[in-house]
């Protein structure tokens, strides 16, 4: 890295100008794909398979009697089934399908609220459902194959939480079913198997978490080749500008206090370590074909520019919105039409102030990179050692601080190989939590 470089980003950035006239390099086959030259070689992705007006000559075979794809008529309605519906995507997903005309819930899934569930479907007449810890119509499975089947859903929101979230993404993608994703840790954890299981179907995949749909948006209009670089925002969290020591003390009720967003508890935390934008950058990796030297982060305390593109130029387009997960949920569903109208943000009296972040205090950032860039398992060896941190930290076993201790443990202590298959990754996953767990307990 140069001296004068920012953390975490590529030479040249802070003491030169060099990279204002450097585009990035084509990165790894893309998981979307755009109008204009592709992202990557394939050119795959939800661009390439349903993008009204691109021709038949450049959109991948569908197998006829494979599932509709998201650019194909629903007969008015489209069918959607939501993985999490009791978490806080979940939740907001309900809300925009009541408020649209043209779309029903047909299948719902849990964890462990079956009587928040089954409220949500006996007041929408849902009959698909199923729970992890038991109960519900369809029998649970882990990849949840049963209920998507049942359900026969023309697009699959997946919300639920943490590397469980990977076997039902890949389930649908297989049947040809397009994904909307709010699981950033299907890409994290598996994103070579999710690309791959993409290429065979052709089914397309459109990002949720807010970042990334900005990215899919800014990305669609402009021309690769002037990209610099692309830049996704980060709140700061509660503790944006305390120093590392200042963060031994804290508790969980100050870490779930975020100044702006209403998550679900889990990536609350996320977003109070960092860690959150750690896994976004892996997960802007996969979507669009990035190398990692070309994903830049700023915290944004205002929450409001949701994701940046550098070019080559000088100029920087942004895409900006309210912190409200129901516009990009809407976008993801209704994609491609046009989402549901909202009611206009008021600019007059705004305020937009940039930061670096500091991974001196935050150090997951600087983790998640690392383990992009490693590659093959370690991705997933990263994010089930965050999970069981998490969850140690809630429950009161354990420091804020020793979140960042117990992930880098695991990276030290657990070998990464190649993530070449599901069994591979859930086995890394495994032996990453065990270690997380056995650090925990020595705290």
């Amino acid at each position: 890295m140069n001296p004068g470089a920012r953390s975490g980003e590529g030479p040249g950035y802070g003491g030169s100008a060099s990279w204002r006239t450097q585009r990035l390099p084509v990165g790894p086959d893309p998981l979307i794909a755009r109008t204009g030259p592709p992202l990557g070689p394939s050119g795959i992705g939800w661009w390439a398979n349903a993008r009204p007006g691109i021709s038949d000559d450049v959109r991948p075979a569908r197998d006829a009697a494979a599932p509709a794809g998201p650019g194909d008529t629903f007969g008015g309605v489209k069918r959607v089934l939501i993985l999490g519906s009791t978490g806080s995507i979940g939740v907001q997903a309900l809300d925009v399908i009541d408020e649209a005309g043209d779309m029903e819930c047909v299948g719902l899934a849990c964890g462990t609220r079956a009587g928040e569930m089954a409220l949500q479907a006996e007041v929408r007449g849902v009959r698909f459902t199923s729970v992890a810890a038991g109960g519900g119509t369809v029998p649970y499975g882990p990849d949840l194959a049963a209920l998507i089947d049942a359900a026969a859903p023309d697009i699959v929101l997946n919300a639920l939480v943490g590397a469980a979230g990977l076997p039902p993404t890949l389930a649908a993608l297989d049947r040809g079913i397009p994904v909307a994703l709010a699981n950033k840790e299907s890409l994290v954890a598996g994103g070579d198997l999710v690309a791959h299981a993409q290429r065979r179907s052709g089914a397309g995949l459109v990002p949720v978490d807010s970042e990334h749909s900005a990215l899919f948006q800014l990305l669609s209009g402009v021309d690769r080749t002037r990209v610099a670089r692309c830049v996704l925002t980060a709140s700061g969290g509660p503790f944006r500008g305390r120093a590392a020591d200042a963060l031994e003390g804290v508790t969980a009720a100050d870490a779930l206090a975020h100044p702006t967003w209403e998550m679900g508890a889990k990536i609350t935390i996320d977003s109070a370590t960092m860690m959150t934008t750690g896994l976004e950058v892996i997960e802007a990796h996969h979507l669009f074909g990035l190398p990692y030297d070309g994903i830049e982060v700023v915290v944004h305390p205002q929450s409001t520019v949701h994701a940046m593109v550098r070019l080559d130029d000088g100029s920087i387009l942004a895409h900006m919105g309210p912190p409200d997960m129901r516009v990009p949920i809407g976008f993801a569903l209704r994609w491609p039409e046009p989402p549901p109208a909202r009611l206009v943000m008021p600019l007059t009296g705004m305020a937009l102030t940039f930061e670096d972040p500091d991974e001196d205090a935050f150090p997951c950032l600087r983790l998640a990179r690392q383990a992009g860039r490693a590659g093959g398992t370690a991705p997933a060896i990263l994010n089930a050692a965050n999970e069981v941190a998490v969850g140690a930290f809630l429950a009161g076993r354990m420091g804020f601080m020793d979140i960042p201790r117990t992930v880098a443990h695991a990276l030290e202590h657990v070998a990464a190989g190649p993530a070449d298959s599901l069994e591979a990754v859930l086995a890394a996953d495994g032996t990453a939590r065990a270690v997380a767990r056995r650090r925990v307990g020595a705290v």
